[in-house]
């Protein structure tokens, strides 16, 4: 029985990925020791933080002005840029009606991932939101997942973690919870399976489906 879903949020029940893509791309582009990273080399390494990101892309440790760069950036095109993705409202409404809860594990910053839920009326459903700021070792580690199950007091084995990155997966796996990977990732379904997800998302309203095989609710 899944009584308990916690949702990543960027690439996952939002669309931020061009978003995100250009704002790299905007900061890369004031860089005079290297060329920007293109869209393919970028992709990949969606998902960590973005600390860690930017410390890949730039090679260097202290990267505090380029995430200021990135973040005033991402601010302005928001608006713009942000949607999301398909019938992702109504599932969520529809398993909030039948009972299960939910939460946001994410490696946004609190302020953000805030503002996103705000904005397309998704923060009531939310019973839990775990980002970035609130913990010590970001996804891959259990810690996240397991912050958000011991605040609502899930049972692992009850909680499934969805997510469009192999982080995510890894998360929800140390944490001992179930884990579902969402096909519209951009880093494709064929990367997200090798990580041995328990189930694969192709269209956000399998997950109604997921639900009522495992809990008998309709």
């Amino acid at each position: 029985m899944i009584d308990t879903v916690l949702f990543d949020l960027d690439g996952t029940i939002i669309d931020t990925n061009e978003l995100i893509i250009s704002s790299f791309q905007h900061v890369m582009g004031g860089w005079e020791h290297s060329a920007p990273w293109t869209r393919e080399q970028i992709i990949p390494h969606m998902g960590g933080t973005l600390e860690q990101q930017m410390r890949t892309f730039s090679g260097q440790e202290e990267v505090s002005e380029y995430v200021k760069g990135y973040r005033a950036y991402n601010d302005i095109h928001h608006e713009a840029m942000v949607r999301p993705f398909p019938h992702v409202i109504e599932v969520v409404e529809a398993l909030h009606q039948a009972g299960i809860v939910m939460g946001v594990v994410t490696t946004k910053i609190r302020p953000s991932t805030l503002k996103v839920l705000e904005r397309f009326d998704l923060l009531k459903y939310m019973k839990t939101i775990v980002t970035v700021t609130d913990v010590t070792n970001p996804k891959p580690h259990a810690e996240p997942v397991l912050k958000a199950m011991t605040e609502l007091g899930a049972d692992p084995a009850k909680t499934l973690m969805v997510g469009d990155s192999p982080v995510d997966i890894q998360s929800a796996q140390n944490a001992g919870a179930l884990s579902a990977g969402v096909a519209w990732s951009l880093k494709g379904e064929t990367i997200l399976n090798g990580y041995g997800p328990d189930h694969m998302l192709h269209d956000m309203r399998d997950l109604l489906k997921l639900i009522r095989v495992e809990t008998g609710r309709s």
